[in-house]
């Protein structure tokens, strides 16, 4: 049976993996850079496995380092992660939720402390990677609220709600630069974009939907700053740097308030729903069904308040 090393020199090897240096590696470990060294010499002499190439004055992984450190981090993370859950007072339970960072901030953060009052007894914890069916299945954790199209084979999913896209400023940028009068009159302004690869609708999407020809808008979304997602890009609509698309989820409180403007009064329903998933053994434990009942209602409403601002009678689907 392959003996296994020390805690210890796993931390080390992955630490050393991620640095790239077993000098930063020792400074993030809080040990010595020839600690680190020492571990990562006895794990290779155990495994009989070369993991590092030691070259001037810098470090790269061998074949073996790489797919044998990805394990060793995934497993230390989820070692973690389960002790802290284990380890949490007996009256409560945790339950770890993977959400998209823009909904987090905008949309389910600021419910969660009724949540809390209604369910002292769970304890919610919130992530917000990207890798969320990935992270679902490693077990990091119980549930992801994502985009999506509501097809989740091996999981447990529940719809909760499919907003509206629309562009939208600072009121103070849009009499600065002027008024757009027609939706092609949007391909002027600094638009602000986000990493191509992201689910949520983008400005193709919109400017497709609302009838502008691709030729006009082309060219409009080539350049400019990007953001990864969709709250780093509202923060900068606030600081008037440009247009933001963004769904009605995000900007909903701020449109009421008036820190930021809707530009047209133009229906256009996102292409993708906001789903709950579970990983199906967590889907009936009384910590789950608890949220996932409040999460819905909470859903239900705000559904209703984006289709009554649409002037649409039903969500639609």
């Amino acid at each position: 049976m392959l003996h296994l090393p020390p805690i210890a020199a796993l931390r080390a090897l992955a630490a050393a993996a991620r640095h790239l240096s077993f000098t930063k590696a020792a400074q993030e470990l809080n040990v010595t850079q020839s600690a680190v060294s020492h571990q990562i010499k006895h794990i290779e002499e155990m495994w009989d496995l070369k993991l590092f190439e030691r070259l001037p004055r810098r470090l790269e992984l061998t074949h073996a380092g790489e797919r044998l450190s990805v394990i060793v981090d995934d497993f230390l993370s989820r070692l973690t992660t389960e002790l802290e859950s284990l380890k949490a007072d007996a009256g409560h339970k945790a339950l770890r939720v993977e959400v998209m960072p823009s909904l987090a901030v905008k949309w389910l953060v600021p419910r969660l402390q009724q949540f809390r009052e209604d369910h002292p007894e769970v304890d919610v914890w919130l992530s917000t990677h990207h890798d969320d069916i990935a992270g679902l299945d490693r077990g990091e954790f119980d549930a992801v609220i994502r985009l999506g199209d509501g097809h989740y084979p091996r999981h447990k999913s529940w719809y909760m709600m499919r907003d509206y896209v629309l562009p939208v400023a600072r009121p103070r940028f849009l009499d600065e630069v002027g008024r757009p009068e027609t939706p092609a009159d949007l391909c002027k302004l600094p638009l602000l974009l986000r990493f191509s690869g992201i689910l949520s609708p983008g400005w193709d999407y919109w400017f497709k939907f609302v009838g502008v020809p691709e030729e006009l808008y082309a060219d409009a979304l080539k350049e400019g700053t990007r953001f990864p997602d969709t709250n780093m890009a509202i923060q900068a609509a606030f600081e008037g740097e440009g247009v933001v698309l963004a769904r009605s989820a995000h900007v909903w409180e701020d449109l009421q308030t008036g820190r930021l403007e809707r530009l047209f009064d133009i229906t256009c329903p996102s292409d993708v729903s906001v789903d709950l998933v579970c990983r199906p053994e967590r889907a009936e434990t009384p910590a789950f069904v608890a949220f996932r009942d409040w999460l819905l209602d909470e859903a239900r409403k705000s559904q209703e308040e984006f289709d009554a601002a649409e002037g649409v009678t039903t969500a639609p689907t």
